[in-house]
């Protein structure tokens, strides 16, 4: 762990490169990795430097909180808790997203369902905003106006330096059990059922998540934390590391077991499903493909290098594809609509699988303004589709945009985004931000939302 004394280090040199950017250019991160899919301007202009922000400060295991440095990924938050019975009470699927990029950003993950966003276990922030400024903020402070507008606000209001969080005690092991449901509709009505009972058929879920693989061939996963081995032992627990995939798994068994670690970063492997896009499912380069580089920040990277050399373009043309849209987003839509939506996706989209993953906020969140009590499921869809090579920039993203507003749902802002800046500002609490910037940002050192989300500036 850091230790706070290098933590005070790591914030004065944050402090020294504000200092250093020029008066009245603009206040960006000196970040070269990110887990954003939507383009960004490049700028060669010095930025905040948060090289020393990467780690765990300190973990009460007693009080079950952890004080973490903004830039610090899940991966290495893990590591130090988990060692402890531990873990934050929603981890994203990826291993490399940081705290404070899920927080200002959202993230999801199986425990959603019961445990909100991850900024829902948030119990206060040191935030650097535009004028300079670090402050700490709470829920019920002097600045919580902007601790309530943080989240989802990407950088538009400030960064994350120091984040306090609740943890949640966990046992060694998951057990999980894939439940086949006949349509969405029945999947809906299960996932309503484990909501709101916190069980399934008498049994407690702690974790829930689902894979349409086709509009008959939906499961859910339905995860129980646990001391308790099957009768094989650890022999029975399974690993999805090495020649394993765990999303073909979800079709090949009624049950499984991993260790708390491998649940936690199960899809993180094979990027969810996307790494058969690069062979690493087919047997034989899988073997060859070193289990170290089988992750997501490595296909990540080899989807820039794709996107700088033009290698599927190039494939394309020699294939005679006439055009090709990446899509790669999460939805929100309410519980209810999930088979609407899905039908719509199929016939207007085609992808498979999607990713369901049900959610709740506790409270509301001004610039993601989702309804608490309400069950939400996140949609996830990631690859490319075939499109007519006269077709305007973003067509089916597009599409979806309005698909999914039309529902009464949010898509997520680390991808594409097409909206006009009126719907825009409507969706994501425009106001609030607005009204919050005026206070911490008067200058307009930083990005609005709007410009980092649809402009790419």
């Amino acid at each position: 762990m850091k230790g706070w004394n290098a933590h005070a280090e790591a914030v004065e040199q944050l402090l020294s490169s504000y200092a250093q950017i020029p008066r009245g250019a603009r206040v960006r991160l000196a970040k070269k990795t990110s887990n954003l899919f939507r383009p960004r301007s490049s700028s060669d202009a010095p930025g905040l430097d948060v090289s020393g922000l990467d780690g765990v400060i300190a973990v009460d295991a007693i009080a079950g909180t952890a004080d973490v440095q903004g830039v610090c990924t899940y991966e290495h938050l893990v590591e130090a808790t988990l060692s402890l019975g531990l873990i934050p009470y929603v981890i994203p699927q990826l291993r490399t997203i940081t705290l404070g990029g899920a927080v200002t950003g959202l993230g999801i993950e199986s425990t959603s369902f019961r445990n909100g966003l991850p900024h829902e276990s948030v119990l206060e922030m040191d935030i650097l905003t535009g004028s300079g400024e670090l402050v700490t903020a709470t829920p019920d402070n002097e600045h919580a106006d902007l601790f309530d507008a943080f989240p989802n606000s990407y950088g538009s209001l400030g960064y994350a330096t120091r984040l306090r969080i609740k943890l949640e005690r966990v046992p060694r092991y998951v057990a999980l059990r894939h439940v086949l449901m006949a349509d969405a509709a029945q999947a809906v009505e299960a996932i309503e059922s484990v909501t709101r009972t916190g069980a399934w058929h008498g049994e407690r879920v702690d974790g829930l998540d689902g894979t349409a693989f086709t509009p008959d061939e939906i499961y859910l996963t339905l995860a129980t934390f646990t001391d308790t081995l099957p009768s094989g032992g650890t022999a029975a627990i399974s690993d999805y590391t090495g020649m394993g995939v765990y999303y073909r798994s979800i079709q090949q068994r009624e049950t499984d077991v991993l260790t708390m670690n491998d649940y936690i970063w199960r899809w993180d492997t094979d990027w969810f499903w996307c790494s058969g896009a690069f062979g690493a499912q087919t047997p034989w380069i899988r073997r060859l493909w070193p289990a170290r580089y089988r992750r997501s920040d490595v296909f990540h990277k080899i989807v820039g290098l794709d996107e700088r050399f033009g290698i599927i373009r190039t494939l394309d043309r020699i294939k005679k594809i006439p055009g090709r849209e990446r899509v790669i987003q999460d939805v929100e839509v309410p519980l209810a609509k999930v088979p609407e939506f899905l039908e719509w996706f199929d016939a207007e989209v085609g992808m498979r699988p999607v990713w369901l993953c049900p959610l709740q906020t506790t409270r509301p969140w001004p610039v993601y303004p989702l309804e608490p009590g309400e069950i939400y499921v996140n949609a996830g869809f990631w690859g490319t589709v075939e499109v007519p090579a006269d077709s305007p920039p973003g067509l089916v993203n597009r599409r979806i945009e309005d698909a999914v507003h039309a529902m009464g749902g949010h898509k997520s802002l680390y991808s594409e985004a097409f909206y006009d800046q009126t719907t825009f500002d409507r969706m994501y609490g425009g106001e609030v931000l607005a009204s919050v910037r005026a206070r911490y940002d008067p200058d307009n050192r930083l990005s609005t939302l709007y410009d980092k989300a649809v402009r790419n500036s």
